[in-house]
C-alpha cells in the first residue's frame, strides 16, 4: 500500500473527477490517494463516483480553501 497526491486545484469539474479516474487507474489496490480540489462540486462529484467504482472514501478536509478528498482503491 503506498499513498499519492493528485493536484486538481484549479480544475472544474468534470475535470478532478475524470483526473482521479485516470491516477486511480495506475494504483493497486489498498492504495490511497489524496485528491486537492477547489473545485467546491468535487466533493459530491468524486465520493459518488468512488460510490460507482466500488473505491472507499477514508474522509475529507479543508485546507485554505482547498478541498482534499482523501480515497481508499479498491480493486
Amino acid at each position: 500500500m503506498s499513498h499519492h497526491e493528485l493536484d486538481a486545484r484549479r480544475m472544474l469539474c468534470p475535470m478532478p473527477v475524470i483526473k482521479t479516474q485516470n491516477k486511480i487507474k495506475e494504483l493497486q489496490d489498498g492504495d490511497i490517494l489524496d485528491v486537492i480540489c477547489t473545485d467546491p462540486g468535487a466533493l459530491s462529484d468524486i465520493p459518488a463516483w468512488a460510490r460507482i467504482n466500488g473505491h472507499e472514501i477514508v474522509g475529507h478536509r479543508e485546507v485554505d480553501d482547498e478541498l482534499i478528498i482523501t480515497v481508499r482503491v479498491v480493486i
